[in-house]
């Protein structure tokens, strides 16, 4: 065996890269004769000899401990990397290659079929439509395009086959078409791509909502990337069906607002089962886009995810919500550059050499996705504050919204049309806000945020961002085209040209019209109605371009007198002589009243000799003004605002007169759009609910002081009997109707005379017919008991209680005995959406039910009027009542309907109005109050004087 200590070639190799100079070895010089220094010299020999030894064999073993911890570590790392799966790390070095790519929006022209193609299913020939393309002529440019030049509406066919628009062109035989092809005649009608929803919550928030399928938002955390709106889909959820009967064939269902980061969400086609061509019923059959190119995150900044902390003991401030963007932000950014350095190092040595796992964290993974441009990010931001946040953070952590923000042009802007007042954020808005974007070169999308707003109607939101001055194009584009590109699915989707999706819809009328309702919606080139429920109403072209409707006047001028030109329809009860059409009138007006209508020569010319303002009309129309029933308005200014409010009456019956609010944005805005006057009830335990007696009021009063201000101090007695009522102190149906049973019962009976202003004063009232009894109520067995309590009150009493009925979603299922009992129903809204389990039944009309609830009551013979759901509502009574005329069937003509939101009111709550100061109140247009595209002229509220917008 070698001497280590003296074969130093046989010792491990040191652990540098450079040798030390080996010590010189020192031997005995046996030559050199001793001398006087002998035993000295041989003494320090052998200390040398010794130390020498002692050193080489230090030195030996140092590098023997050195080599065998090398060998050690060696092995060390070799048994490391031999538990290291080599499949793991090929798939880790895939999964390096989808991080860098970056998506691409999938291609439309090219494809032989539509991925989500049902094989068997059969091609459709649309026959003679009028067609809204989607985009301008070729050769149109940008600047042209964006002006509104170059787009127009086509008479051509429409090819459908393989799930796919197959062809565009006039006049397609059908002899060259395959022998199985359906036919389709749409008899000039117009046809569009179908509509677009990139924001709702169908499936994850499904209607009617119980606890049990509220799924929208995960409430553990305020980030919470890792949530997936697909693992929540209801697909069976009612209103998929009914969203689609209004044209939407695609929506993107996000997660909630309540979170900062809610997670991921999921785009998808209305398509549901065998009726509407599909094979399967599962959220993957449902996916627009079965390849997923994008993936798409729902966030939120502002009062939402605030308000949802604050309960939650999580941060609850604009501040705080700041930083856990900027810490998730920063959570993400981390990873990524983890998977990226090893990604790096496993190209360079190559993935076999690497010693560890590539990074991953599936709590993180979405957001990382965002953070390198793979993920559309949705945003719920509404004010600057909150907007200039969210761009900083994407410029600091450099990724895009919707692909927009960091690195490029500024996002676009999903809007309601007039959704506002609800909480500080919405206060501040303006209907005008889509036609102001759109000016300074932004995108606006029209949303429903699905339940907030019903999206079977979302067309309509772009139909009165048209109304409030949006051009034409830029409106029907708000829900097709645009979205469309906003979620990169530009080449698909949102047009009707060859190469795109079979999503069609064939309208009964312009789709940016008031009452605009589908004949036929095609998915993927599948008829989604087998028997569609036809309105009757005329085949009539396009209503727009008007470019005239972005003229908006902002505030009117307030004079006392006037004179109008050019009024061609007069619209006032108990004028029947000037209630048809003719010749055009002049109208005069003197300190806020009508002094004459007709040729009125003479007091024209006494008027323009005293410089009396003349206003010339096109197609006036002179109807009386609108009142807005049912809502808060008067007794709240912003609903989420508790210092803003009235307050809850849940306990205590109370009068709204005593409550009165006057002169805030709410009322200015209703008395702008011709609601000039209200009645209000205090709420009951929120919105839409109600208890105590209705103040009857003017809108444009500054306090109950004025002159007029209160036209009735209490209208009505009204109680809240849905399910509202289930969270008082009763907590049952039968314990509230019985409440009420007994409260009137007891009130007949009282010995003595209750204090004037108590409960029991007002129920003596009722009992004895002079107060109308208004009882909020939406379910049909909730109207059936009211019904009954009625009669047998009546019964005992031999007296008649007047009734109304507020809600009333299923009241059409009770329309006969409603008709009998002379109860009237006030409707909130015209069209409601089933949101609780006692609205379940109600109607959503054409194409999918015969009649909305409306047209069932009108024909049992019921008083019918519609109220304020919501009070941002003040700005759309008049197309509540133009839906109602356009869709009744022939049930409405234009004066019953405009009575629907004015002079119903007043019968159904037996309000008496008097002729002489009813001639104080009414609005003036160019074009009927009933139709997108009128122009409010002039308003007069009653206080002598007039508000002219010319």
């Amino acid at each position: 065996m070698p001497d280590l200590a003296t074969d130093d070639k046989h010792c491990l190799p040191p652990y540098t890269l450079y040798a030390p100079h080996s010590p010189p070895r020192v031997r005995p010089d046996f030559r050199r004769p001793p001398g006087n220094n002998g035993g000295r010299l041989r003494l320090r020999r052998g200390l040398r000899r010794s130390r020498g030894i002692k050193f080489l064999v230090a030195a030996c073993l140092s590098l023997l401990v050195l080599a065998q911890w090398r060998q050690i570590w060696r092995s060390s790392r070799r048994s490391v990397k031999l538990k290291l799966s080599a499949q793991k790390l090929q798939e880790n070095l895939a999964t390096c290659k989808k991080l860098q790519q970056r998506p691409r929006d999938p291609i439309g022209l090219g494809r032989d079929k539509n991925a989500r193609f049902v094989d068997g299913g059969r091609p459709t020939l649309i026959k003679n439509a009028t067609i809204w393309i989607g985009e301008p002529v070729e050769g149109t440019g940008n600047e042209d395009a964006r002006a509104g030049k170059g787009w127009q509406w086509i008479k051509a066919d429409v090819y459908l086959e393989h799930g796919l628009v197959n062809k565009v062109e006039p006049h397609i035989p059908l002899s060259r078409l395959p022998k199985d092809t359906h036919l389709y005649n749409a008899a000039g009608r117009l046809l569009t791509s179908g509509i677009i929803d990139m924001h709702s919550h169908a499936g994850v928030a499904s209607l009617p909502n119980l606890r049990g399928n509220s799924d929208d938002n995960e409430s553990s955390s305020p980030v919470t990337p890792w949530a997936r709106a697909i693992d929540a889909l209801y697909v069976l959820d009612p209103q998929i069906e009914v969203i689609k009967s209004g044209g939407v064939t695609t929506s993107l269902i996000l997660p909630g607002s309540s979170n900062n980061i809610a997670g991921e969400a999921y785009l998808i086609k209305h398509a549901v089962g065998g009726k509407a061509g599909r094979r399967e019923i599962s959220a993957a059959d449902v996916l627009a886009d079965p390849d997923r190119h994008w993936r798409y995150m729902k966030m939120a900044c502002g009062e939402n995810p605030k308000s949802s902390s604050s309960s939650s003991g999580r941060m609850a401030s604009r501040l705080g919500e700041s930083f856990e963007f900027r810490r998730a932000f920063e959570t993400a950014r981390n990873l990524v550059q983890k998977q990226d350095d090893w990604c790096d190092k496993a190209q360079a040595v190559g993935v076999d050499n690497m010693h560890d796992y590539l990074p991953e964290d599936l709590a993180w993974e979405s957001l990382a996705a965002a953070m390198r441009g793979q993920v559309h990010v949705n945003t719920h931001c509404y004010t600057v504050p909150d907007l200039e946040a969210m761009v900083d953070h994407t410029n600091e952590f450099k990724f895009a919204i919707l692909k927009r923000t960091w690195g490029g042009r500024p996002p676009a802007s999903a809007l309601f049309a007039d959704n506002m007042y609800y909480k500080v954020e919405a206060y501040v808005g303006s209907e005008s806000a889509g036609k102001i974007l759109y000016e300074h070169g932004l995108t606006p999308v029209y949303v429903s945020d699905h339940p907030i707003l019903n999206a079977q109607h979302v067309l309509f939101e772009a139909a009165k961002a048209y109304h409030y001055g949006l051009p034409y194009h830029a409106a029907l584009a708000s829900v097709t085209t645009a979205p469309a590109e906003e979620l990169g699915m530009g080449q698909r989707l949102g047009k009707v040209k060859p190469g795109f999706d079979a999503d069609v819809v064939v309208w009964d009328s312009d789709p940016l019209s008031v009452g605009a309702t589908p004949v036929q919606v095609w998915i993927d080139g599948t008829a989604q109605f087998t028997a569609p429920v036809y309105l009757e109403k005329p085949i009539q072209g396009p209503i727009g371009p008007s470019a005239t409707l972005a003229d908006i006047v902002p505030e009117p001028t307030r004079i006392a007198d006037a004179l109008f030109q050019g009024v061609t329809k007069v619209l006032l009860s108990g004028d029947d002589a000037h209630s048809i059409d003719g010749e055009p009138h002049n109208v005069v007006v003197t300190k806020g009243h009508i002094t004459c209508i007709g040729s009125c020569e003479s007091e024209f010319e006494v008027a323009i000799a005293a410089g009396v303002k003349v206003v010339r009309l096109n197609n006036g129309y002179l109807t009386h003004s609108f009142t807005g029933v049912g809502g808060t308005i008067g007794l709240n200014a912003i609903d989420a605002e508790d210092s803003t409010d009235n307050g809850d009456n849940k306990e205590t019956f109370t009068r709204a007169v005593d409550g009165l609010q006057l002169d805030n944005k709410k009322l200015r805005v209703g008395a702008r759009f011709g609601v000039t006057r209200a009645i209000s009830a205090p709420k009951f335990n929120g919105l839409k609910t109600h208890h105590g007696t209705s103040v009857g009021f003017e809108t444009t009063a500054l306090t109950s002081l004025e002159k007029g201000a209160v036209f009735a101090e209490d209208a009505a007695v009204h109680y809240t009997l849905d399910v509202n009522a289930r969270m008082a102190a009763d907590k049952s149906y039968s314990g509230a109707f019985g409440s009420l049973r007994k409260k009137l019962l007891g009130a007949a009976k009282a010995d003595k005379e209750p204090d004037a202003y108590s409960e029991e004063a007002y129920l003596k009232r009722v009992v004895s017919g002079d107060l109308v009894l208004a009882l909020t109520i939406n379910s049909a067995d909730g109207i059936a008991a009211a019904l009954r309590i009625k009669s047998e009150v009546e019964g005992l009493l031999k007296s008649r209680i007047r009734m109304a009925i507020i809600g009333g979603a299923e009241s059409y299922l009770v329309a006969t005995e409603l008709a009998a009992a002379s109860v009237g129903v006030i409707l909130q809204p015209l069209q409601p959406l089933p949101l609780t389990w006692d609205q379940r039944r109600a109607l959503p009309g054409a194409p999918l039910t015969n009649c909305t609830a409306a047209d069932w009551l009108v024909t049992a013979g019921v008083m019918v009027a519609v109220g304020l759901p919501e009070d941002w509502y003040v700005r759309d009574l008049g197309f509540e009542a133009g839906t109602a005329y356009r869709n009744g069937n022939g049930r409405f003509t234009e004066k019953s309907a405009l009575d629907l939101v004015s002079r119903n009111i007043y019968k159904i709550l037996g309000l008496e109005v008097d002729e002489d100061e009813d001639r104080g109140h009414f609005v003036i247009s160019e074009g009927s109050p009933l139709e997108i595209g009128t122009r409010i002229r002039a308003v007069a509220a009653g206080n002598g004087r007039l508000s002219v917008f010319a």
